[in-house]
């Protein structure tokens, strides 16, 4: 089947938290013959920061950040069977959401992807004439990069006809162990962009516990932490390209997982950290969310602390041997049941299912 997918960038892991997602589910659906074109806007200095070339199994279509480029390619969208438009694309998404459904086909699968969804369902909440919220009972699926029941409950309240999470998982191919790196040398070491939902718990769970053991290396990776105070056993070694994120998890003692605000008070919500981070085998420390236990067990798969001082004391009891066990489980757990073989395998079913339904209305 032809599918259209409208999102953030396919090609770029710049300010871009989507990309592994994007990359790891569309290859596997590619994998089982789906013909994709992706499209994204040229903003955001994406292109400039590219980490990948297109790759061989799905067409990649950048398209200027303008109005004009973006009714361009939204016309396209009539030549596919299935049209996808995710959230946070990053230039006039409610126009591109009214264009790309606009000119789709009657008879294809239209769908809206949110990679965000507790920040979309606050939008929505606080926002009656929202679009998105106006368009959604025309639409003929909703799927969630996770969630759970939360999710899947608010969106059939707004009028969504289903509402399906896919979740986060690991591509064998490009996140695995590798040797270490002196580069990324540690005992906890956390990567993420510095956002505005973010900071308060990064300073919680990874700030904190580094001034208290302040015997111990701590190392931060991601955009935005330049001018944010730190203590001298902090390094900072700001953006980490995707081609070094296996050694960045392999490397130190422990990885560290922080949730954004919404993402740990919804639930169900595993970042793509965690899965890269057990796909390379890494002993992953991560703030609790509810529903943690669906993808890795607490205490041997992954260690879970509820603030800093449980991230502090789990680090003083941590060992070498201990920390490569628990990511040796791990690896084991995410390979049998959560790599993108396994979503796509749940997304075709999904898709299929909707198609049929869709063919008998």
């Amino acid at each position: 089947m032809r599918l259209a997918f409208y999102g953030s960038s396919l090609v770029s892991a710049y300010w871009n938290g989507a990309a592994t997602y994007y990359r790891g589910l569309l290859r596997a659906l590619a994998e089982r013959g789906y013909q994709i074109t992706f499209y994204e806007p040229d903003v955001y200095d994406r292109q400039k920061h590219r980490d990948i070339d297109p790759p061989s199994w799905c067409r990649v279509v950048v398209y200027d950040g303008t109005v004009e480029a973006l009714k361009r390619v939204a016309q396209e969208a009539a030549k596919a069977e299935i049209v996808v438009k995710a959230s946070g694309v990053g230039f006039e998404d409610e126009l591109l959401l009214a264009e790309v459904m606009a000119a789709a086909d009657s008879a294809a699968l239209k769908i809206f992807w949110d990679v965000d969804a507790p920040a979309t369902l606050a939008d929505l909440k606080a926002a009656p004439d929202h679009p998105l919220r106006r368009a959604l009972s025309s639409l003929d699926l909703v799927l969630t990069y996770g969630g759970g029941d939360p999710v899947v409950d608010a969106y059939r309240v707004l009028g969504a006809r289903e509402c399906v999470p896919i979740y986060n998982a690991v591509d064998p191919e490009t996140h695995h162990p590798v040797p270490p790196d002196p580069r990324f040398v540690a005992d906890l070491a956390f990567l993420g962009n510095r956002l505005p939902d973010r900071e308060e718990r990064v300073e919680a769970f990874f700030l904190e516990p580094a001034q208290k053991l302040w015997q111990r290396r701590f190392l931060l990776g991601g955009s935005g932490w330049h001018d944010k105070s730190l203590s001298p056993n902090v390094a900072y070694i700001g953006h980490v390209p995707t081609a070094d994120h296996n050694a960045f998890n392999t490397t130190p003692n422990a990885v560290l997982n922080i949730s954004r605000a919404s993402m740990a008070e919804n639930g169900f919500s595993p970042a793509t950290r965690v899965f890269e981070a057990a796909g390379a085998g890494a002993c992953l420390i991560t703030d609790y969310w509810e529903g943690i236990e669906l993808f890795l067990k607490p205490g041997e798969e992954v260690l879970v602390a509820r603030d800093g001082r449980d991230v502090a004391e789990l680090m003083q009891k941590l060992t070498a041997a201990g920390a490569r066990e628990i990511g040796e489980r791990a690896l084991r757990r995410v390979l049998a049941e959560h790599t993108y073989a396994h979503r796509a395998e749940e997304v075709d079913r999904v898709l299929r299912r909707a198609h049929r339904m869709e063919a008998a209305e």
